[in-house]
């Protein structure tokens, strides 16, 4: 009987931030803030991974970063998206039943 396989957890566009531009830049959450023009409560969340990436963060990261507005939000997208499968996955293949053909 073959294994079903494992999916690895989703990535939250805070960790690709924090790990890949942050850090790497030495930008603090306070000045991402101050630099982006919003509450650095919203860039902390962002950042831990307790809120997603909003169409207007998107935005103010990708002018800021050189970045595209659609990089975050394909971020969020497909965090969302391995979350949900993670979560409801068989039990939508149990209840949803694919559409026959006429």
């Amino acid at each position: 009987m073959p294994r079903k396989a494992r999916r690895l957890p989703p990535v939250h566009p805070g960790e690709i931030l924090r790990e890949d531009l942050l850090k790497p830049l030495g930008i603090s959450i306070n000045r991402l803030g101050r630099d982006l023009r919003v509450p650095v409560t919203r860039v902390s969340e962002i950042v831990n991974g307790r809120r997603g990436v909003t169409a207007d963060t998107a935005l103010r990261l990708a002018r800021y970063f050189g970045t595209t507005p659609e990089f975050w939000m394909s971020l969020q997208a497909a965090y969302d998206l391995g979350a949900a499968q993670r979560l409801s996955a068989d039990r939508i293949v149990r209840d949803v039943h694919p559409r026959e053909a006429a």
